[in-house]
């Protein structure tokens, strides 16, 4: 065969192994995004959280704030005084009741004196009136004094205890016009000032965020609820941006009832869309970066990586 007719013929065997080439090489490189792509069970919106959630404290009494011992960013103690209200009715009170105390148990040890000396007088007189040395009618009478004495000695005693009762409450009522932190924590919010008024009904005073361990209440959809177990692996991913590093977490409680999605930003989608919540708890410390109500993604489990916890 001439080389003019074998030309073509190579030209055409030359552009077949190109494109077969071409053709393994484009399968392959497809094959190997699909192995290197996870398959995740489930994904669901989620946002950072603290068990219980954030405290919102209120003064326990009506008043006139006296003195606000934090700012926001400090972080307090259990028992820490956090504010005061003014106290100088809550002390008059006090003083009022320490003095009815006082009166009362005067009066209680007067009359158990009188008791015992009317008592001594009765005895006296019934012996004499059965040795045949006395009038049976004055033994009696002692004896009738000594119980009606004995009676207003116990009134008295009635009465010296209801004043120790009035006393702790009035002490109790000015421990209510302290504010103290009821557990370790960060002051980020203050919303008094010296000089105005507070009450219970006037809206939290601050707000506290505790030292609790941070949690990821996530949303999970209800076609993805059979899918998430409890002790299942996730991965919690930013969402909003601020460059927080991929965090490892396990699943430790699924809710039971269905909801409307509050982290949807679609409002149809919103109001179409049924949820379960799903709390999550990371598994390692969280990094500074991390806020309360920072959005996150969850990715549950994958194809490839086993779905519980061993």
């Amino acid at each position: 065969m001439s080389l003019r007719l074998l030309r073509p013929l190579l030209v055409l065997a030359a552009a077949s192994l190109v494109l077969a080439g071409c053709s393994h090489d484009g399968a392959s490189d497809k094959t190997a995004k699909q192995v290197a792509a996870p398959q995740y069970l489930a994904v669901a919106r989620g946002r950072i959280d603290i068990e219980g959630g954030l405290l919102k404290l209120s003064m326990a009494r009506d008043g006139v704030v006296a003195d606000i011992e934090v700012h926001e960013g400090d972080r307090v103690h259990k028992g820490q005084l956090l504010a005061a209200l003014d106290t100088e009715p809550a002390r008059l009170a006090v003083t009022s009741a320490e003095a009815e105390q006082k009166q009362a148990e005067a009066q209680t040890k007067l009359l158990d004196a009188r008791v015992k000396a009317a008592t001594q007088r009765a005895e006296r007189l019934a012996a004499a009136a059965a040795a045949g040395a006395g009038d049976s009618q004055s033994a009696d009478d002692a004896r009738e004094n000594a119980s009606q004495l004995q009676g207003e000695a116990d009134n008295a005693r009635a009465t010296a205890a209801l004043a120790a009762q009035k006393l702790a409450g009035a002490r109790y009522e000015l421990t209510q016009r302290s504010l103290v932190a009821p557990i370790d924590g960060q002051i980020v919010q203050r919303m008094i000032q010296p000089g105005a008024a507070a009450s219970p009904q006037s809206g939290p005073a601050f707000v506290l965020l505790p030292d609790q361990p941070r949690i990821v209440r996530a949303e999970l959809n209800e076609s993805f609820v059979r899918a998430v177990e409890q002790g299942m692996h996730a991965e919690v991913v930013d969402d909003s941006g601020s460059g927080m590093p991929n965090l490892a977490a396990h699943v430790i409680r699924i809710g039971t009832v269905f909801g409307a999605s509050t982290l949807e930003d679609d409002p149809l989608v919103r109001a179409n869309t049924r949820t379960v919540e799903c709390v999550l708890a990371l598994d390692q410390p969280p990094p500074a970066s991390m806020r309360i109500g920072q959005r996150v993604l969850v990715r549950f489990g994958t194809a490839t990586a086993p779905a519980k916890t061993p």
